[in-house]
């Protein structure tokens, strides 16, 4: 007999196992990486979702914390069609239900053909379909999630050390932990701050660059951020990636929009349309760029043309809707930290709020 329930909001119910016990809600997602479950279940991104896992067995070589991205687990359910006891022990831990013993082929069938859809998952000795309905009927579209800011950034600004040679503010949105690092590894000294930092407060940084960084949720709802980036556009180099890339663009007048399932994976080829070189890349995000505003889209995605990465020569733009510093994934892109720094090497005067 099951003891685990999936609730859909296209009707059906799956029967699943129980590795960790408890009710919870969210968007319905997939991942088709088939290393780097650490780092997926640890991404910020995945804020409110349910990630599911396409790859079938999940944790057959163990969990580590220094491959973790942040120091907690962000889905609110991991489900997989086999989970280890060693994954299933560390979200058991960690207090995060999840299920196995189901066909995620499926699942992943149904996101694909219908799109991210809500969920409710019952987990545990008590749980009835009836429970992850009633889960699914509270589940909350994730741009109704307006303070999911607040619940991945930081609170307090903090900075790692890279030798001083560049000095970054990187807005953090939901920063998984390798972007400060692929950073500081290149020499720069990354000043952290909460998504919502005001002008004055990075002004008196003086820093080299501005950089946004990834995070989960609909960019239209980090309008400080965005604000930031606008008070700070044409004095101050900018960066952005993924989140960031959808932010920057919103700054300078773009637009954009929900997917219909997203880029989830470390296997997303992407197209740079000056060389013509392809690059695999990995990606975690539901939103897009639909409008690229005063920027000029520089990168494609191969399968659905969605744009990849944003220029500005004029205002020292440079974006990647993808993750350069993968973690997992190849990389194939790495190149991007060094070009940030290129900017941030630019001579300028210091910058001033308004």
């Amino acid at each position: 007999m099951a003891d685990a329930y999936v609730a859909l909001a296209d009707g059906r119910v799956f029967d699943a196992r129980c590795r960790s016990p408890g009710r919870t809600r969210g968007e319905l997602v997939f991942t088709t990486a088939y290393t780097g479950y650490e780092e997926s279940l640890t991404d910020p991104s995945y804020e409110e979702q349910v990630l599911t896992f396409s790859y079938p067995l999940i944790g057959n070589y163990g969990v580590r914390d220094e491959r973790f991205e942040s120091d907690r687990v962000h889905p609110n359910a991991a489900v997989a069609h086999e989970l280890t006891e060693d994954v299933a022990e560390w979200l058991d831990g960690e207090d995060v239900p999840a299920v196995d013993h189901l066909d995620t082929r499926e699942l992943v069938t149904s996101v694909r053909e219908e799109g991210a859809m809500k969920c409710g998952i019952a987990a545990g000795p008590d749980a009835t379909p009836e429970a992850a309905r009633e889960e699914l009927a509270a589940c909350k579209g994730m741009s109704d999630h307006v303070d999911i800011g607040a619940q991945v950034s930081t609170t307090e600004a903090y900075t790692v050390s890279g030798g001083g040679e560049y000095d970054v503010a990187l807005v953090d949105c939901g920063a998984k932990g390798s972007i400060a690092a692929s950073l500081a590894e290149r020499g720069a000294d990354v000043h952290v701050l909460p998504y919502d930092v005001d002008a004055a407060t990075v002004a008196d940084l003086d820093p080299d660059v501005l950089f946004v960084s990834n995070g989960p949720g609909d960019p239209a709802n980090f309008e400080a951020t965005q604000a930031l980036v606008g008070a700070f556009a044409g004095e101050l180099p900018l960066a952005g990636i993924c989140l960031g890339q959808q932010i920057v663009a919103r700054a300078f007048g773009g637009e954009t929009e929900k997917m219909a399932f997203g880029h989830r994976g470390v296997n997303q080829p992407v197209r740079d349309l000056e060389s013509g070189k392809v690059v695999m890349t990995t990606q975690n995000h539901g939103y897009s760029v639909a409008d690229p505003g005063s920027l000029d889209v520089t990168q494609v995605n191969v399968n659905d043309d969605t744009a990849e990465g944003l220029a500005s020569d004029q205002h020292d733009v440079v974006t990647r809707q993808y993750h350069p510093e993968a973690n997992p994934g190849p990389h194939d892109s790495l190149g991007f930290f060094d070009e940030v720094l290129e900017l941030a090497g630019r001579t300028r005067s210091p910058v001033a709020a308004d």
